[in-house]
């Protein structure tokens, strides 16, 4: 039965297991494409203010179309997975095995190399002053045209990388069940992306969280691209207990903006040896 075959395919719906799948690949692609939101969310913030709208909804549109394209394409997608560039190391996921980078491997790799290049340079440009892009910035707004160029970029290997995990919770046979699980996921991102890029740039200081987040999943695609297992949860609760301090800071500096806090002197007769005259 061919992936065409697969999508007329309706058996799964009488299947509690592939509802349960369903569900699960949902909340598992909503929590994948957070990277996706936050990395959209700053490049549709340097487009022109009447550009940053239609920059998210592309930039969306651009997340779901190579996932479908993938998931339409499993055969060749599970072929990305047998290694065609051998290194002299050893494989540190495979022991006894010299390590062999795959198609799957080397876009990782280069996504991540992008990803660190991207937030390294925009961290650069708000440590250093240098005048920005963008409209709150004050310098000359992005082309849409580039802008998007960079998300189709990354939305490729976030989108690999999304396929390999629904590949990996459903049966490669429930074609559609994936299908599902990717709009329902993107449809729920697109409701997101919106107030997540508003406060994004609303707050500087979240917004240099969220650009330490790319360079922290750019860094961890690196590593994984060369065998090396990161279990994602450690990075993402890493990212969630960030945003919990940052949200915080956030609420507290809105109560006391301005407001310098001062300690209160000791009085001399709660020093020893010294009395009140």
């Amino acid at each position: 039965m061919n992936v065409f075959q697969n999508l007329t395919d309706f058996t799964w719906m009488s299947q509690p297991g592939a509802w349960i799948g369903l569900l699960t690949l949902v909340l598992l692609e909503v929590v994948l494409g957070i990277d996706n939101i936050v990395f959209i969310s700053i490049l549709s913030g340097k487009l022109k203010p009447e550009e940053q709208a239609k920059g998210r909804k592309t930039g969306m549109i651009l997340a779901v179309i190579p996932r479908l394209v993938l998931l339409l394409m499993i055969p060749i997608v599970l072929s990305f997975e047998h290694g065609i560039l051998p290194l002299p190391f050893a494989d540190p996921g495979h022991a006894g095995k010299k390590l062999s980078l795959s198609v799957q491997d080397l876009v990782v790799l280069v996504g991540g190399v992008f990803l660190i290049y991207k937030a390294t340079h925009e961290i650069h440009h708000k440590l250093e002053g240098v005048e920005e892009h963008g409209p709150t910035g004050g310098g000359k707004a992005a082309a849409f045209g580039a802008v998007m160029g960079q998300i189709m970029v990354l939305n490729i290997v976030f989108s690999l990388d999304s396929i390999v995990t629904a590949i990996g919770m459903v049966p490669k046979e429930q074609v559609l069940v994936m299908i599902l699980a990717v709009l329902i996921s993107t449809a729920i991102m697109a409701v997101t992306v919106n107030p997540v890029s508003r406060f994004v740039e609303k707050h500087p200081t979240v917004k240099m969280l969220a650009l330490s987040f790319l360079l922290l999943i750019g860094t961890t695609l690196v590593i994984e691209a060369f065998h090396v297992h990161l279990p994602k949860g450690y990075v993402y609760f890493a990212m969630g207990f960030s945003v919990f301090v940052e949200l915080l800071n956030v609420r507290a500096s809105s109560k006391k903006k301005n407001r310098v806090v001062q300690l209160n002197e000791p009085h001399l007769s709660d020093v020893p040896g010294e009395e009140t005259r």
